[in-house]
């Protein structure tokens, strides 16, 4: 049962597209190339000498990265020196070096340069890679930081993600539906409709977050709270962990019960774009929070304690003056998990219609598909 749903505001991660243009370009160049009717060794030589200034560059930049590296042998690297070597040559020492002898050897059977000539070249190679450090020529792009932080999980909205889930999340939402059950026993089984037993996440993507839900929408309602889940944690003798359950006015003017609550780190966010000594912006908050909504989806959907136990709300404030947006979307994510579960459940625990009952599925031997009635037809 799905329970992280696409939204069209958060991004999905990069493909390989940038991959395959390259390959493309490559194509294009060496078609042009061949319909140049240049000498082949004329082009080899250019496209030699081109290659040994790319692995001379490399090389060139691990070097300028070590001079800075080796005054935090310490405090970064543990006292090793290997470790500094590694963090700033490789993959230089072990591609770039052969790349850069295999360039050389190459050069010089293709040119037939003399060794001081050679030596110039080099030098003049050098030059040429060390002014385009020194100018930021070489520097990557906000695409590349993007995937290389998203990749490796360096995001500040990756590092949230996953310590709500560790810490929270994964604590609670294995035991919520015990917790349901024991609030229903207690209140004359206020929760009937068991395909929303869940904890429903609320993401905004504007981060901007209501300690008080009845503030954000007046349709939305505190009702009670569901038993707290006490559990030893960091020292903290029976740390007290609760959730709130709400009820929803529909258009209809019926009570939907739902167990609701907004996602903390977002609030984070929100007060780091506030601060100016975190030197986050506007547009920095907003690309974290998607990236935080992607990031957290993704956990979930690969956490077997946590199926079936969350819905994810992602929704984006629109520009009108519409009070109670929120109010809707939580009403139509849980008619779609009705819809998912093909049965509909009225929120009003008055109701005596058959929506308001818990249905029962039957489970046929069979593979093949049959009609769920109980009455032999």
């Amino acid at each position: 049962m799905p329970c992280v749903q696409t939204s069209p505001i958060i991004p999905k991660p990069r493909g390989r597209r940038a991959h395959y243009a390259t390959w493309g370009f490559i194509v294009l160049c060496i078609f042009a190339m061949y319909h140049m009717e240049q000498s082949w060794h004329h082009l080899a030589e250019y496209v030699t000498f081109y290659f040994a200034a790319l692995q001379i560059g490399a090389l060139l930049r691990g070097v300028c990265n070590l001079m800075e590296e080796i005054w935090h042998v310490q405090s970064r690297y543990r006292s090793s020196w290997w470790r500094v070597v590694v963090a700033c040559l490789s993959p230089s020492l072990r591609r770039h070096m052969l790349l850069l002898l295999i360039s050389i050897c190459a050069y010089m059977a293709l040119f037939g340069d003399t060794g001081l000539q050679l030596f110039l070249n080099l030098i003049l190679l050098c030059l040429c890679q060390l002014l385009s450090f020194a100018f930021g020529l070489q520097s990557p792009s906000a695409v590349e930081v993007s995937e290389i932080c998203e990749k490796n999980n360096r995001n500040v909205a990756q590092g949230l993600a996953w310590s709500y889930y560790v810490g929270y999340l994964k604590l609670v939402l294995p035991r919520l539906k015990d917790l349901i059950s024991e609030f229903n026993r207690a209140n004359n089984n206020l929760l009937k409709c068991k395909e929303t037993w869940k904890l429903h996440i609320l993401l905004p993507v504007s981060c901007e977050i209501y300690d008080d839900l009845q503030k954000a929408d007046s349709h939305i309602q505190y009702w009670k709270d569901l038993p707290a889940l006490q559990l030893d944690r960091a020292g903290t003798k029976w740390r007290s962990y609760k959730q709130s359950i709400y009820t929803i006015l529909g258009e209809d003017k019926k009570l939907y019960y739902c167990i609701v609550e907004y996602a903390p780190p977002l609030q984070s966010l929100y007060a780091m774009s506030q601060d100016e000594s975190a030197a986050f912006s506007r547009e920095d908050r907003l690309e974290q929070a998607q990236l935080f909504c992607r990031t957290l989806g993704e956990i979930l959907q690969h956490s077997k304690e946590c199926v079936g136990c969350y819905r994810l709300i992602v929704y984006e404030e629109s520009g009108d003056s519409d009070s109670h947006l929120l109010s809707k979307e939580i009403l139509r994510h849980i008619r779609q998990q009705h819809l998912e579960e093909y049965t509909m459940c009225e929120g009003n625990h008055e109701s005596t219609t058959f929506l308001s009952t818990e249905p029962s599925i039957l489970i046929s031997d069979s593979e093949l598909p049959r009609p769920l009635r109980s009455d032999g037809f």
